[in-house]
């Protein structure tokens, strides 16, 4: 009788009276409740499309103890998610490492069973990296619930942490480089066995001594295929399976078939054995692909870069003495000390200490920044050469640096619609040349050939399409990771699409060409003293005030001020060397003073005013300044034929003086937010292809109008996160960089496309010619994809830093 095995996970299914259940109308058996629980779970819920698509067997399910659930409750204590979860717009958001997955069809199922539970929002895996990204209502449902949800199909799931994932990417690279080297060793072993027999000089030995070398190199490419080549036929079953051709279906047949006629003729006779040709392409396709891991890991790909700048304990300062704690028992409010040379654990404000911080894992800037008291630093930044006293203001998840890691997250995940053109024309490729390999077999073999095989295996390999897969994903990806650098941050997957076509950039005023903060542009006496004691007693009474306008002198010499009282919407008043002293708006003053007031001047920004209870002493204007950069970079833009549009809300006035003073094409002033959709709506339909760059929240609707949003390093939390890409370092020459980027990005792309797309053509006719034998063939095809993988890893290359603003490439073009 056949034994029965478990319709879930394979394993045996002979108990006792027998576990059943009816499925579909059949009658499934089962080796334990577990797995029948599970089985009726997805039935109920539909998802039976799991049994049809899976290639491997699902794990087998247990029951949590009573201890593991209460582990998976401490989850669900708030200072435990600060380590993994965030708040956003939906809820809440959680980094999860899934494990037990063993096929595509495992996270079908987890993905469409996880939507299913309450609260949930989204849930997506990564098959790659087993990472799930969960969002969900936490007013709604537990974490704890929905980890219990996965553990009950099967599957375990724990919070992610970077040092794990980093040690299974090392795990998964020892395992390829040792899969390399037992396909090299067999290559070497292979060739010199089959060398004599190429140049005929064992044409006079005997029959003994040539079976001797075929099994002697059958034993030598069996551990080869079996091990080092596993990894394309594991691919190649799924992709089977799911319907879905990719370049591992032609390797994978190729290697089968040349192993499989060479074993049968090295056990019943024949003429020609390819042992050597299945260890060498093998070999030369697993070093294309290490090649291609390794130089995508060191162009910065991985995540886990990044999340090894934000440090797992903090040295939180407790009774005046610093103690050592887990990251995530860190709140806000408490105070921790970071010495020279660490990393900044969390984000917060230096109470104590001035020192240098690189800031270059945030921004892409790499000169470092002086930070004193009172200024906001960001988990991730290295400091220099003091220490300091910092403010806790987020921690975690909640920092800006994790923030960064999981806005990379999902736009790693996200496949951009060019991407998925180059998929689908790999798997209709890879169908082609399955139909033509036989064609090309069956024609050489009726026209006599003996070698018609090799010349079908050398149609096989050396049209797989691997370059044509490779030519879009590693090129958008450097240049993710050059922008990166740059300090701007693609926020999704099309940015770098959407840049390329950018004919029109509108601005916002505010924050976006400006800093965003008043400074004094200009100083004028009145009275008698002098411009140095004037802005001194400025300052020493600015200095009692926490005012925006009075942090403007904050930073300035000041002369002590005593008796410092402040007069609500007017200003501040004291006493200096003897006599009152008041600042502030004109009307105020003139309240305080016996002299007449000046005549007004009209002039820009805002009028500050200083006096005596005698006299009129001086006027100091405050304004909101250009930024450093703005007029190089919006002259690279109009250089290259992008049309620039400032739309504020400001007063139309200080609208136009900007727009003058930066050469803007056209400016718009006091325009509210439905006037500014409605403008560039009008843009959009006039044939335009538009960038928005704003910060403020009443850029949202004008954002959400334009073909592309950017938004400043500054801009509200909101504001970033509706926008597509993220100036992170405020600095509008990277804004410029990053166009030029996008339009080189796409020079790459075709470049690659047209060299994958030629090779193929040229290369299928020669081999189906029979003038390529199949080892030359797998040389060929790795040569290939790694051509195209270095051509895309000159986008991530870094260039020399300069002042001005990165010359684009030329005008933009057509989508």
């Amino acid at each position: 009788m056949t034994p029965l095995n478990c319709f879930h996970c394979g394993e045996p299914a002979d108990g006792d009276p027998p576990i059943t259940l009816e499925v579909s109308g059949q009658t499934r058996h089962f080796c334990c409740q577990g797995c029948k629980a599970v089985c009726q779970t997805i039935h109920q819920e539909g998802l039976t499309g799991f049994y049809d698509f899976r290639t491997e067997p699902a794990v087998t399910p247990r029951e949590l103890t009573r201890s593991e659930v209460d582990r998976i409750r401490e989850l669900d204590h708030p200072l435990v998610q600060q380590a993994f979860v965030a708040p956003v717009k939906a809820g809440q958001e959680a980094q999860l490492l899934i494990g037990g997955i063993t096929c595509a069809a495992c996270i079908w199922l987890l993905e469409n069973h996880m939507k299913q539970q309450p609260g949930v929002q989204a849930f997506t895996v990564n098959h790659t990296t087993q990472r799930a990204r969960l969002v969900w209502e936490s007013d709604k449902v537990r974490l704890s619930d929905l980890l219990i949800a996965i553990h009950e199909l099967g599957y375990t799931a724990r919070p992610y942490q970077a040092d794990e994932a980093e040690q299974a990417l090392k795990s998964e690279h020892r395992s390829m480089l040792i899969r390399l080297a037992v396909a090299g060793i067999g290559s070497f072993q292979s060739m010199m066995l089959a060398f004599p027999l190429y140049f005929e000089l064992i044409s006079d030995l005997p029959a003994d001594f040539v079976d001797f070398f075929r099994w002697f190199s059958l034993l030598i490419a069996t551990p080869v295929v079996f091990y080092s080549a596993r990894p394309f036929f594991s691919n190649a079953r799924r992709d089977l399976m799911s319907r879905h051709l990719t370049m591992d279906v032609p390797v994978a047949i190729a290697i089968g078939l040349a192993y499989g006629a060479s074993a049968w003729v090295t056990v019943f006779g024949g003429e020609e054995v390819y042992f050597e040709s299945v260890c060498m392409f093998t070999f030369f396709l697993l070093l294309g692909r290490y090649i291609e891991v390794q130089a995508r890991y060191r162009a910065g790909l991985s995540g886990n870069a990044l999340a090894g700048f934000q440090p797992s304990v903090a040295a939180r300062m407790m009774n005046g003495e610093a103690e050592i704690v887990a990251i995530h028992q860190v709140k806000a409010g408490d105070i921790v000390r970071v010495r020279p040379g660490e990393t900044l654990p969390v984000d917060g404000e230096i109470i104590s200490g001035e020192s240098t911080l690189n800031e270059a894992a945030l921004t892409g800037e790499y000169l470092p920044e002086t930070r004193t008291p009172g200024d906001i630093v960001h988990a991730g930044c290295i400091n220099g050469e003091n220490p300091l006293e910092i403010r806790v203001t987020h921690a975690g998840a909640q920092t800006r640096l994790s923030g960064i890691l999981r806005v990379l997250d999902r736009v790693q995940s996200e496949k951009p619609p060019v991407a998925r053109m180059a998929d689908r024309i790999a798997g209709k490729f890879v169908g082609r040349v399955l139909i033509l390999a036989p064609i090309v077999w069956i024609g050489w073999w009726l026209a006599g050939a003996e070698n018609a095989f090799d010349i079908t295996l050398s149609v096989l390999v050396v049209t797989c399409p691997c370059a044509l897969s490779l030519a879009t994903p590693t090129a958008i990806t450097s240049a993710t990771v050059r922008l990166r650098k740059l300090g701007f941050l693609p926020t999704r997957g099309h940015t770098l699409e959407s840049m390329n076509t950018i004919d029109t950039v509108v601005f916002d005023k505010t924050g976006t060409l400006t800093r965003g903060e008043l400074s004094l542009s200009e100083q004028t006496i009145i009275g008698s003293l002098d411009e140095e004691t004037c802005v001194r007693i400025a300052a020493g009474l600015e200095k009692q005030s926490e005012h925006p306008i009075a942090r403007v002198f904050h930073e300035l010499p000041s002369f002590a001020v005593s008796q410092v009282s402040n007069h609500l919407g007017g200003g501040l008043s004291g006493w200096y060397d003897g006599q009152a002293v008041y600042i502030g708006h004109k009307g105020f003053v003139a309240e305080h003073t016996l002299a007449a007031p000046p005549a007004g001047e009209a002039g820009r920004g805002m009028e500050i005013w200083l006096a005596t209870d005698r006299e009129w002493l001086a006027r100091f204007r405050l304004d909101d300044q250009i930024r450093d950069d703005a007029s190089q970079a919006l002259q690279s833009l109009r250089d290259s034929g992008i049309e620039t549009l400032l739309l504020s809300g400001d007063r139309s006035g200080h609208v136009q003086q900007v727009a003058q003073a930066l050469n803007i094409d056209r400016a718009i002033g006091e325009a509210s937010p439905e006037q500014k959709l409605a403008e560039l709506e009008k843009l959009r339909a006039d044939g335009h292809r538009v960038m928005m760059v704003g910060d403020g929240l009443n850029d949202l609707p004008s954002m959400a109008g334009a073909g592309m949003s950017v938004a400043m390093g500054t801009a509200a939390d909101l504001t970033q996160l509706k926008a597509d890409a993220v100036l992170l370092n405020g600095q509008l020459n990277s804004l410029v960089a990053a166009i030029n980027t996008s339009q080189r990005t796409r020079q790459v792309i075709r470049q690659n496309m047209i060299w994958a797309f030629g090779y193929n053509v040229c290369a299928l006719p020669l081999a189906a010619a029979g003038l390529v034998p199949p080892w030359l063939a797998a040389i060929g095809m790795s040569l290939s994809s790694l051509i195209v993988v270095l051509n895309a890893l000159r986008l991530s290359r870094p260039e020399k830093r300069h002042s001005g603003a990165e010359p684009l490439l030329g005008a933009p073009e057509a989508a």
